[in-house]
Formats: C-alpha cells, structure tokens, sequence
C-alpha cells in the first residue's frame, strides 16, 4: 500500500528537518596529530579525508627544531623530554572544542624513542574524551606502535581505546578499508 500526499511546501522543510536530525545522529569522526617533520601530517590528512572527519593539529607552543629532535644528542630537547615521563611541552589550542560531539577520534603521531611524544600526554590530559573511542595511529621510521599503544591504555585507563595503526606508505584504499571498520 502507497501513502501519497499532497504538500503544500512542508515536505520540503519535513526533509530538511529530517536530513539535518540524521546529521545530528551521524557518526562524527576527529583526526588529531603531532607531526614535527611533517610525515605524521601527510598520514593525518589523508585519514581525515577517508573518514570523512574533522582535522585538529596538536601544535606546540615552542616549535621543535632539527636540534630538538636530534635523538643521537642526549641534551636535546627530544631527548630531555622523552627520559622524563612527566614532562608535558605546553600546546597551543590544548582543548578541542565541542569534542563531545565525536565518536570517534584518531590521535596520531610519530613514534619516539619506542612511544609516542609526551606532547601527546599533554594534549590527552588536557580534553575529556567522553564516550568516544580513541584510536592511536603512528608513523615510524622502524618502531611498532604496540609499546605506544600500551603506554597509553596504561596511563589513561577511564579513555575507550581502540586498536591502534603503524600507518607507514599506507595506500589511499588501505586508509579508507581502515574507517570502514
């Protein structure tokens, strides 16, 4: 059986009040990422275009230089950072607005010495992720992101993690098979 009716003009608002309802219902996604050279923000950019999400770029209050992550110098900056476990590199837009609104939200970054930047601490310890799942992505020049991944799990434990990602010389298909999950 058919339903037909006649509109004088409200189906057209109905549907506009209908579309913009399931908007409000969709899945909203975040990608977040720290990239000091670069490589992490490339991979950023292009899961936030696969996913359809929102992009947010973890940027730190002092820029880090080519001597600051020099990690064969145990004076750098890098190095100095990552032997304290409490250090916390002060971020600029440390709150993500609205981050309720996500259900989703990606954090990526590169892999140092075997886990991620204490900037990224910095930034966790700074939002309230709510009800969303958080899914660490990393990019490395040789490391897994296993250590990352459990560092986090470990030191923020009321946050739902998700499975983390290495996503080095991922293809646009792997990218977009990955947010289909």
């Amino acid at each position: 059986m058919s339903l037909i009716a006649c509109s004088n003009g409200t189906q057209a608002n109905n549907t506009a009040d209908n579309d913009a309802a399931a908007e409000d219902n969709a899945s909203k996604t975040l990608v977040v990422y720290f990239s000091a050279t670069g490589t992490t923000r490339a991979v950023a950019e292009r899961l936030a275009a696969a996913a359809g999400a929102d992009l947010h770029e973890i940027v730190p209050e002092q820029p880090y230089t080519s001597a600051d992550l020099d990690w064969h110098d145990e004076n750098s900056r890098s190095s100095v950072e990552m032997k304290d476990l409490t250090s916390r590199p002060a971020i600029k837009d440390a709150k993500v607005a609205n981050l309720g609104q996500y259900d989703t939200v990606y954090i990526g970054f590169p892999i140092w010495w075997y886990t991620a930047p204490t900037i990224i601490n910095t930034f966790v310890e700074a939002n309230d992720f709510g009800k969303a799942t958080v899914i660490p992505f990393a990019t490395s020049g040789g490391s897994t992101i296993d250590k990352s991944c459990a560092d986090l799990k470990a030191s923020y434990p009321a946050i739902q993690w998700g499975n983390g990602h290495l996503l080095n010389n991922v293809s646009d298909e792997e990218l977009k098979a990955l947010v289909a999950k």
